[in-house]
């Protein structure tokens, strides 16, 4: 398995709930497959080779055997805000680098500081990171959690990115269309998502920080669903002939209030070539 991984962070948690407790710093640890695109997340808590490690040995422990790991050790973090140093001084650290290639080359696995040759690796690699990261920023921010609510928010976030379709498969009925996502690879089926509590209520209640945290993940939802569903909608140069859509092709449905996980799909009846074909 080729995998890429990066930081992201820091942001702000706290060890329990409760008045009074100091906040400290916790860091995102990212990998993600570069051949099934499929994304897993663990939280450290600190910048260090031992962080580090216990989140690559956990990974490897429910994820399967690493050949390869390829990670950026500059040029996303060269220019960073000083929000980002910590992050690149881990990475340019010559301790860190030795120590961690004597690890990982007494277990097999080949470490590489660039991005992977093939540019359809690179970019699915970078997009996954920087779309991750992105919205995490921005539905997080300077929000205070708990380490074990920042942990499950980030599974929850996991399982969403995974679930989202790759290409169609073959399905049982001919007339429900399935898509094949990231999460088939790693289940051998689609993944489940507990309902969430209605979020249109105003008044806070005995789950309340349940409810924080569920808003937490629509939002991300939200925000990373649409920014996706754009992507799939291909952009060619005029100069460019693709592919026009024919009978029985599938195609994602864009709904508003999709909940977490449903990507509502359809065939294609009947196609209405335009004056340009």
């Amino acid at each position: 398995m080729h995998t890429g991984s990066d930081f992201a962070g820091p942001f702000k948690v706290t060890l329990t709930r409760g008045r009074g407790i100091r906040s400290t710093k916790a860091y995102v640890c990212i990998f993600v497959c570069l051949t099934t695109r499929a994304v897993h997340i663990e939280l450290v808590g600190d910048l260090s080779t031992a962080g580090f490690m216990g989140a690559f040995k956990r990974f490897i422990s429910r994820r399967g055997p690493v050949s390869k790991l390829y990670s950026d050790n500059g040029t996303n973090y060269v220019g960073a805000k000083r929000i980002l140093s910590e992050l690149h001084e881990l990475l340019t650290r010559k301790y860190y680098n030795s120590e961690f290639a004597h690890i990982l080359a007494e277990n097999r696995i080949e470490w590489s500081l660039n991005v992977p040759a093939a540019s359809h690796f690179g970019r699915n690699w970078e997009t996954n990171i920087k779309s991750l990261k992105s919205h995490l920023y921005r539905v997080i921010g300077d929000q205070i959690l708990s380490f074990e609510e920042l942990s499950t928010v980030l599974a929850q976030i996991e399982c969403v990115m995974n679930s989202r379709p790759l290409c169609r498969t073959l399905s049982s009925d001919p007339s429900e269309p399935l898509a094949l996502t990231p999460a088939h690879f790693l289940n051998l089926k689609p993944l489940k998502y507990l309902p969430a509590i209605d979020m249109d209520e105003n008044k806070l209640s005995i789950f309340a920080r349940h409810k924080l945290l569920d808003r937490l993940v629509q939002s991300f939802w939200k925000r990373w669903r649409m920014e996706y569903l754009h992507k799939l909608q291909s952009r060619q140069k005029w100069n460019i002939t693709s592919e026009p859509l024919t009978v029985g092709t599938v195609v994602v449905l864009t709904k508003e209030n999709t909940p977490p996980l449903h990507w509502p799909l359809g065939f294609v009846k009947e196609v209405f070539p335009g004056s340009d074909g």
